[in-house]
């Protein structure tokens, strides 16, 4: 009696056991499909708040990292010339010039950039990948320039204003500006040259003038002054000369219309929190969502820019009364681009969380206008900043780069502190000397491409042309300053040997072709699964949710760059997850033939099909690992993607199938043969 009460005492708990586990299941899907998709939920979340006023927090977004070939954008294959540098030191040559690069490539607003060395031969190439860049002639023109490496001391000099000779230059060259665009348009009209030929012989922008002036579809937003003239013009007219600012003038030919973007204007109130990006607040994360939920209830049409101008705390829309003017999408969060093009004008939304902090949003107005296609001539004036010096915190000396022997880590003998060592030429060591001996106590600054990498103070004379940059360096950060200033010192020519442009519409062709496809095949698998495992198949589907949506949890979260050949191997992985849950159910299906219970049949089932799913897989893994270890880019983004997906498949084919099964198999009781076995006719006896 009592050894029956133990094993009913004991199957109970087994149960709840069991019971929790498929909570977990639900939860862990649940979760990690916010986390992967949080556009979705996080429009629920504001309409939430919208109505009740809660406050619930809305989910980070946190943006797929999406390779070359499905957003679009360029590919740049450089050769490094290091044919007058030591073989020793080629490879940490090609490394320096590669961490400018990608400094460069950050300086141009390309997020998700992916910049390799490699060596061919006895050729050292470099591989840039710019992800929706447009502007590749501008890329290019940056990245290919030779790294600057300079010495500068503090500007003491009071800024000054032009003499009267500077003057004189610079109203007599802004004259001869405007005679001459005054004069090409003449010419224009006069049908003495096309608008293009003009272009291409005067105008003053170069990325432009090879093109006829081509700028494209702009909308107003983008150049006002050409937007403004040219949306009362007719196609092919010529506009009188422009004005762009003080930088110079222009005449415009208008091209053609396209249907415009939908606009919308909005003014926003911002309450940003420790934490929080680009934020100098004082309010935790909890004050700032109570103050933001405050100024919510608070806010109408009327106190709106008032409520801004007093709260708000970046500084630009506060100056502007809270407002941003019109927007479009793609120009700012998503999480508020979503809640205000959602949102009904006049309607006052929020509190609306993204990386900057709340937002409270008062959209004002909606539009959709048109896109006018426009070419311009530009002839640039000078301003008085292109005369004076600029007034710079810091101003340059005679030491430079060139004058720069090398370069290394070193570590003082007495503290053991990691240093970075200078070692000057000749010149550069008289230079040296007579700057230490001026700055004793003040500061040298060291600027790499114009920015600020290191600034030593000088304890002492240096006559020796020898320095020693202290602080508080790691080892990885030395040994990378040390690689910047050799790549100054000891400048490495690149050569653009390489170049392709992938539009943003192919790219997104090719994901939405990639994800259709993706999407019938799960249906396709799902109908054949139900149809020949019935029950089973219906697990093995939930399985196959929870590993789809914890598989693209994982690339997010650990910021895997899907190109087409890694969502491939996300796709092969799914097939591979169905094929362990086929060698589980026919494994089922033979045990419950030969007569065994449902219960003893799921375990021998998992038991026996283990050793061949494991072997399987790690046979797979061993081959992701060699693509990995000697593949290109492309094939290395395949591995990668397949390796994940085929340890998540091995845990959602064995953990989670195996706890529905055994969840659900005291539902059947002796009643399994219809709903496990197909046709076969099952013997219940043990």
């Amino acid at each position: 009696m009592k050894e029956q009460e133990k094993k009913r005492t004991s199957a109970q708990e087994l149960r709840a056991k069991l019971g929790w586990g498929v909570v977990g299941i639900v939860v862990l899907i649940l979760g990690t499909a916010a986390f992967s998709a949080p556009t979705a939920v996080n429009q629920v979340i504001t309409s939430i708040n919208t109505s009740t006023n809660i406050g619930i927090p809305t989910i980070p977004v946190r943006e797929f990292r999406l390779g070359l070939d499905l957003q679009g954008g360029a590919q740049l294959i450089y050769e490094a010339d290091v044919t007058q540098i030591t073989e020793s030191e080629q490879a940490a040559a090609v490394e320096g010039v590669r961490d400018v690069i990608e400094r460069r490539v950050n300086g141009l607003g390309v997020g998700e950039a992916i910049i390799q060395t490699a060596q061919v031969g006895d050729a050292y190439r470099i591989n840039v990948e710019l992800p929706g860049v447009e502007d590749v002639d501008q890329a290019i023109a940056q990245i290919g320039e030779t790294p600057i490496l300079e010495f500068k001391e503090t500007n003491t000099e009071p800024p000054r204003e032009l003499t009267s000779e500077e003057l004189a230059m610079l109203e007599d060259y802004n004259r001869g500006a405007r005679t001459t665009i005054e004069d090409v348009r003449a010419s224009i009209l006069a049908s003495e040259l096309t608008f293009e030929e003009a272009a291409r012989t005067t105008s003053n922008d170069s990325t432009t003038a090879n093109t006829g002036g081509a700028l494209g579809f702009i909308s107003e937003s983008q150049i006002p002054q050409y937007y403004e003239w040219a949306v009362t013009a007719d196609d092919g007219d010529i506009s009188p000369v422009i004005v762009i600012e003080d930088s110079g003038l222009s005449i415009v030919q208008r091209t053609g219309t396209e249907e415009g973007e939908e606009e919308v204007e909005a003014s926003h109130i911002l309450i940003c929190f420790i934490g929080a990006q680009n934020c100098n607040s004082i309010y935790t994360k909890e004050e700032a969502l109570a103050l933001a939920t405050e100024l919510y209830d608070r806010a109408n049409a009327t106190n709106f820019a008032d409520l801004a101008t007093e709260f708000s705390t970046e500084p630009i829309s506060a100056g502007n009364k809270g407002s941003l003017g019109y927007i479009t999408r793609g120009s700012y969060l998503a999480p508020f681009e979503d809640a205000v093009f959602g949102a009904e004008v006049g309607q006052i939304i929020g509190p609306v969380e993204t990386v900057l902090g709340y937002h409270i949003i008062y959209k004002t107005d909606a539009r959709k206008q048109p896109k006018i296609g426009v070419s311009h001539i530009f002839v640039s004036l000078l301003t008085e900043s292109d005369i004076l010096p600029a007034n710079s915190e810091w101003k340059s000396t005679a030491l430079s780069g060139s004058n720069l022997e090398r370069a290394e880590v070193v570590t003082d003998p007495q503290t053991g502190q990691t240093q970075v060592s200078l070692q000057f030429d000749a010149e550069g060591t008289t230079l040296f000397r007579d700057l230490t001996q001026r700055l004793v106590g003040e500061s040298i600054a060291i600027f790499l491409d114009g920015e600020a990498i290191s600034i030593p103070v000088v304890n002492q004379v240096i006559p020796n042309g020898q320095a020693v940059i202290s602080g508080n360096f790691t080892i990885r950060d030395a040994q990378l300053l040390a690689q910047r200033l050799n790549a100054g010192a000891l400048p490495v020519p690149v050569e653009l040997v390489g170049q392709q442009t992938i539009g943003a519409s192919l790219g997104q062709v090719s994901l939405e072709e990639s994800l259709r496809a993706g999407m019938i095949g799960l249906i396709l698998i799902g109908i054949f699964m139900i149809l020949y495992y019935r029950i089973p198949g219906v697990l093995a589907v939930i399985a196959l949710v929870l590993y789809i949506s914890l598989t693209l949890a994982i690339f997010k979260f650990i910021g895997v760059t899907l190109s087409l050949a890694g969502i491939a191997g996300f796709v092969l992985s799914i097939g591979m997850a169905v094929d362990a849950n086929v060698l589980i159910y026919e494994r089922l299906k033979e045990e419950l033939t030969r007569g065994r219970t449902l219960a003893i049949a799921v375990h021998e089932a998992f038991v026996r099909a283990w050793p061949s799913i494991r072997d399987g897989n790690i046979s797979t893994l061993i081959t992701c690992f060699l693509l990995m270890w000697f593949g290109t880019s492309f094939v290395q983004g395949f591995a990668l993607t397949l390796s994940i997906g085929v340890l998540v498949s091995m845990f959602s084919a064995i953990t989670i199938s195996r706890v529905l099964l055994r969840y659900i198999a005291p539902w059947f009781g002796d009643r399994v043969a219809p709903y496990f076995i197909s046709s076969r006719k099952n013997n219940t006896n043990s």
